[in-house]
């Protein structure tokens, strides 16, 4: 009878361990939930397809505005109206021997700017091949570009192939640095002979030198108030004024415009000046 008791101990034992189950351990080392499989699956959501981003369309450049011609060079380097009636109370702004410094060059365009005032640059090709961003700048900023050399040399000592070189490599690099070419030509000194004139043509230049000198590059070094008197003493309706990339010309500009403006005077812009005008103007 004993030993029946201690049979039946023993079976209620093994019977009662063989109900418990053994739970997982998760990841993280925590029990896992009961009926939880340890590495079940995760189904990944289907990404969507992106939607394509419409191909942009270049902006074309626009086509420069054509301007009416409205004046000429006369023979003596003066602005004239094409039309006799037109407004002769006018000069013609230009700064030679540039580009060459950021700075000076800055200062010219801010106060051209300031009095919405146009003109023309006479560059030289060794200072363009040095300062191609400031010859863009120029350009940019509405100004126009024109050609003065190569190497601002006198081109009356010169034989016809190197006054070629001189202007046609002016022109080439202008273009390939801007897009434009030059349509006026100035050359160094103010100085040409005969086939000077001939190149020019051959290359759609309009030839001029000046009618009205700052003295900038003379006796006027480091003397704006110099600057401002040796252009209003030269002035006359149509005048062709010289004045160059020069620290002290640029202290200069905005009294000199102010006071030509004051004496009822309107700058031209280079566009409106006819390349090619009726014979009947002279």
């Amino acid at each position: 009878m004993r030993r029946f008791i201690m049979l039946l101990a023993i079976m209620s034992l093994v019977l009662s361990g063989c109900g418990q189950k053994t739970l997982p351990q998760a990841n993280n080392g925590e029990t896992a939930e009961a009926g939880t499989a340890p590495s079940a699956a995760i189904e990944q959501s289907a990404t969507p397809t992106p939607t394509p981003t419409p191909t942009a369309t270049a902006t074309p450049t626009p086509t420069p505005t054509p301007v009416k011609p409205e004046y000429y060079i006369s023979s003596a380097y003066f602005v004239k109206p094409l039309d006799k009636n037109g407004n002769n109370k006018v000069v013609l702004l230009t700064f030679d021997d540039g580009p060459k410094a950021e700075e000076t060059l800055g200062g010219l365009l801010d106060t051209l700017d300031k009095h919405h005032a146009k003109a023309i640059f006479f560059v030289n090709g060794y200072r363009v091949k040095q300062n191609p961003d400031l010859l863009k700048e120029i350009y940019e900023r509405g100004q126009t570009i024109g050609n003065h050399s190569w190497d601002h040399i006198d081109l009356s000592k010169e034989n016809k192939e190197k006054v070629e070189q001189q202007i046609g490599d002016v022109q080439q690099i202008v273009k390939d640095t801007t897009g434009y070419t030059p349509v006026f030509f100035r050359p160094p000194y103010g100085a040409g002979k005969g086939f000077v004139k001939e190149v020019c043509a051959k290359n759609n230049l309009l030839y001029m030198t000046w009618s009205n000198g700052s003295l900038d590059w003379a006796d006027n070094q480091h003397k704006p108030d110099g600057v401002i008197q040796s252009v209003l003493q030269q002035l006359h309706p149509g005048s062709n004024i010289l004045m160059h990339e020069l620290p002290w010309t640029v202290a200069a500009l905005d009294e000199l415009l102010t006071t030509l403006e004051e004496k009822g005077y309107s700058f031209v812009d280079p566009r409106t000046i006819d390349l090619h005008p009726p014979e009947t103007a002279n």
